[in-house]
């Protein structure tokens, strides 16, 4: 990965926001290459949550590991493509453990991976998976990237911008009946971090009739939407600008007053 030294100046982001194919890992790596095709030339491609299954759509199936076909189809894409490509699914953790695991794969180096920390018990994620025990920067062309699902972004402590990052990435199956949740939340996290905030949520309906609002995102750091895909099926782009974020923090250097907090 990049040098902490070697910056791009801007970084084109592709976010595939995708109806997810319930239970059909092959159709869903089909559909979300075919997607990125119309949004050539990123240098990151962000893809949703559970984007093999669906969201809890892997009951019934072998959970998958880092060497299996989906995180090999993301090695291939990436190198295909010259970008890192991100996104999150189930994987085999040993001893019996699942986990909701986000991989940032560049395309020369190893992936970096987050475990989902805060599982959606209202949906009986808690009973599916265990949690994560640390939070992960990424470093990609220069850009510290905070990687965070779905469920994460209620939590403000834990998405809090005290490990230096530009950018807050977040996949997701929001349902659409918390939509406006979903809008609110990433917007007081790109406000409260000072930071670049990424949403990336799948549309359309699941296995378990639940239905999903899109409403895939980019904000400033000042809250501002830079890009917003809307309830279809699509894949959006936007440039992401290193000079911009720095001179808004230099102008308002309110992250220099936060309190400090720890995990025990």
């Amino acid at each position: 990965m990049s040098a902490a030294h070697d910056v791009a100046e801007t970084l084109e982001v592709g976010l595939v926001q995708a109806d997810l194919v319930w239970q059909d890992p092959d159709a869903n790596r089909r559909r979300l290459a075919a997607m990125m095709d119309a949004q050539p030339g990123c240098d990151l491609y962000v893809i949703p949550e559970t984007f093999s299954t669906g969201f809890l759509g892997d009951a019934g199936l072998e959970a998958e590991s880092m060497d299996g076909p989906s995180v090999t189809w993301m090695r291939e894409q990436a190198r295909s493509r010259g970008a890192a490509i991100c996104g999150s699914l189930v994987i085999d953790g040993g001893g019996g453990r699942r986990f909701n695991r986000m991989i940032f794969l560049p395309p020369d180096g190893e992936p970096v991976t987050y475990d989902k920390r805060h599982r959606f018990g209202f949906g009986g994620e808690d009973e599916r998976y265990s949690p994560g025990e640390r939070q992960v920067v990424v470093e990609w062309k220069g850009w510290r990237v905070d990687l965070q699902v779905c469920f994460d972004l209620r939590f403000p402590v834990w998405c809090r911008n005290d490990r230096d990052f530009d950018i807050q990435l977040f996949v997701a199956n929001w349902p659409a009946p918390r939509a406006d949740h979903w809008r609110s939340l990433l917007k007081a996290r790109a406000i409260e971090n000072q930071a670049y905030v990424i949403g990336v949520n799948r549309c359309g309906r699941d296995g378990n009739d639940l239905d999903y609002a899109g409403d895939t995102v980019i904000r400033g750091p000042d809250g501002k939407r830079l890009l917003e895909l809307g309830p279809i099926e699509t894949c959006g782009r936007a440039t992401l600008d290193k000079a911009a974020l720095d001179d808004f923090r230099s102008a308002l250097p309110f992250l220099a007053d936060r309190d400090p907090f720890c995990f025990r």
